[in-house]
């Protein structure tokens, strides 16, 4: 199954048990847990029939996994749509999906593609090179359609160029090398027999809505949509055409379908998988201890597989534009306090990220300080900038940009007299994301910062996020990956998922500069080694410039109920409980 972030080669990725068996507590006072010994995996033949039962905190905005920034809708279209190449969740490796096999030049700018003759869209229609051919020339490369696939896709400006051989042969020509490109043609291909209409009279980011007849929302994968009752449940069906086997040449998926039932929060996912109504929970800390000793009787297991590979921060607006009324996204003194570094500084160091770990994660957390996390692998940088929790330190940096409480009510005040206070935004349903916010809010109060907090639904936080731009900071996480290079869309300066400032007509600092050219350069160097160090510098630079003040990552634990076979997570593959469900296709129920 294709995931959605960003991921990288299987000959420079290292053991992810080795690379997650260390700091589990970090620090803390609690006692640290050791990671589950999964061992090897080794699939076995299933039997079909049954349904994973599952919960989600966030109603999907829309079908149109193209389009799509929230993964509240990426999650449940990973399943239905696939790219011509897959990653391993285990490994990290590129193996093949739609297309089987492929070659390329000498230079590396010729790579050719050979597509499966035997699969189908949902619909029966056969997929061929025109469904390639009109996914990057109608759709990534299409500027009337928004979306970060051509963000990640277009090198120097420079765009690549794809080409129909034959029916089930595709040929692209790269502008410039490309490092990452196998794992680049992981991006979903769509059907041109069914969107070419959207496209032609100029719909299509609005296509595929939450109202559109399940047997309009056509792809290619493991499992199609069979039912959304809005709000409350969404059903997928087992694909009965879909391609894949297993070892024995039996097709895939067994299951006959999965079930997710809409909740309101995390509270209400864990009572429920408590009294069996749902078959897999992605645990928060707190619940360990709640679960882990009552798995016998619950007749499931916890995996604990070490921290995931996304990032936890809070973002302070820099946005320095206006609405098409022409009122400025930001009052100009909060703008002046956020595009300050060493104010960014200040509010890192006032952070006591000890609390995090011990009160919300129930010490199963991790220290994060840059934009790549431990389990990402080989370019992982460990040296960068670190902000433990020193708040005197905090307000003597603040003291020193003349920031001062004036009148003795306990807040700051700027030069200008403005008290420093802002909003901070995050979204209902994640908890532990709420408690958070909660405890930085107390930490930020300390040093004479004022929060107020508003919890917003997930789908109304990303339009203002996105769209609207009309937010103070915001607490939020990514879902991040091995490859750094799938992240381009949010740190080149120009990259719509750039958030703090996105699509910038040209670098705003000398360091979002520095890091568009590390970003153009890192993608066209072959040279593991080199790569690595071009994106260690990468990593520098952000721990160094605080655009995103890093908080803390979560352990990954899954717990499953063992009345399903193949059952193996990984810390590489999506987020949270779907991170069990990367080999959805050849999990069973017994």
């Amino acid at each position: 199954m294709k995931k959605l972030s960003f991921f990288v080669l299987g000959l420079i990725f290292i053991s992810l048990i080795a690379c997650t068996s260390k700091k589990i507590s970090q620090k803390t006072t609690s006692k640290p847990i050791a990671i589950t010994e999964l061992g090897e995996y080794k699939p076995q033949v299933g039997k079909y029939g049954g349904v994973i039962r599952m919960t989600t905190t966030s109603a999907p905005k829309s079908f149109n996994n193209f389009v799509a920034q929230e993964t509240s809708t990426t999650a449940i279209t990973s399943f239905l749509y696939e790219g011509l190449t897959s990653q391993d969740g285990l490994t990290g490796k590129i193996k093949p999906a739609l297309a089987h096999s492929w070659e390329y030049s000498k230079d590396g700018l010729t790579w050719t593609f050979h597509l499966r003759k035997d699969v189908k869209w949902f619909d029966g229609k056969p997929f061929t090179a025109d469904d390639v051919i009109f996914t990057f020339e109608k759709l990534i490369f299409n500027k009337e359609i928004p979306n970060s696939t051509r963000d990640i896709l277009t090198i120097e400006d420079q765009e690549i160029t794809a080409k129909k051989t034959d029916q089930y042969t595709v040929q692209f020509k790269l502008p410039v090398k490309f490092a990452p490109f196998l794992e680049a043609m992981g991006t979903s291909i769509y059907p041109k027999h069914s969107l070419e209409k959207y496209v032609k009279d100029n719909t299509f980011a609005s296509a595929l809505s939450v109202s559109t007849p399940p047997n309009e929302i056509i792809g290619t994968g493991p499992f199609m949509l069979e039912k959304y009752v809005q709000g409350q449940k969404i059903i997928l069906k087992r694909n009965p055409l879909y391609w894949d086997k297993d070892e024995a040449g039996n097709q895939v998926p067994y299951l006959d379908g999965i079930e997710f039932t809409i909740v309101q929060n995390t509270d209400v996912e864990l009572l429920k998988f408590q009294k069996g109504e749902v078959d897999v929970y992605g645990l928060r800390g707190q619940d360990y201890p709640i679960l882990k000793p009552n798995e016998k009787e619950g007749n499931y297991t916890v995996y604990n597989v070490g921290p995931a590979t996304g990032s936890g921060f809070l973002v302070l607006n820099q946005n320095p534009g206006k609405s098409k009324e022409g009122k400025p996204f930001l009052a100009p003194h909060k703008l002046k306090w956020f595009t300050n570094t060493n104010f960014r500084k200040a509010l890192s160091y006032a952070i006591d990220r000890d609390s995090i770990i011990n009160i919300v994660m129930n010490g199963l957390g991790f220290y994060q300080w840059g934009p790549m996390s431990e389990s990402s692998g080989f370019f992982y940088n460990p040296k960068v900038t670190e902000y433990p929790f020193n708040p005197e330190k905090a307000k003597e940096i603040l003291k020193a940009e003349g920031f001062e409480d004036r009148n003795g009510d306990g807040v700051l005040e700027d030069k200008e007299g403005n008290a420093v206070e802002f909003n901070l935004f995050t979204n209902t349903g994640n908890t532990v994301r709420k408690d958070i916010c909660e405890l930085i809010r107390k930490d930020f109060e300390d040093i004479g910062v004022k929060i107020h907090l508003t919890l917003l639904e997930f789908n109304t936080l990303i339009p203002k996020l996105s769209d609207t731009f009309d937010w103070d900071a915001i607490v939020i996480a990514l879902t991040g990956g091995t490859e750094p290079h799938f992240g381009a869309n949010i740190w080149n300066s120009s990259g719509s998922l750039h958030m703090w400032y996105p699509k910038q007509e040209k670098p705003a600092t000398v360091w979002e500069k520095e890091i568009d050219e590390l970003f153009s350069k890192g993608v066209q160097e072959l040279d593991p080694d080199k790569r690595k160090m071009i994106y260690d510098r990468w990593q520098k630079i952000v721990s160094d410039n605080v655009p995103y003040i890093y908080t803390v990552q979560g352990a990954r634990i899954i717990a499953f109920k063992n009345e399903f076979g193949n059952v193996h997570p990984t810390p590489i593959a999506s987020t949270g409980q779907w991170s069990a469900l990367h080999n959805v296709d050849k999990i069973f129920k017994k």
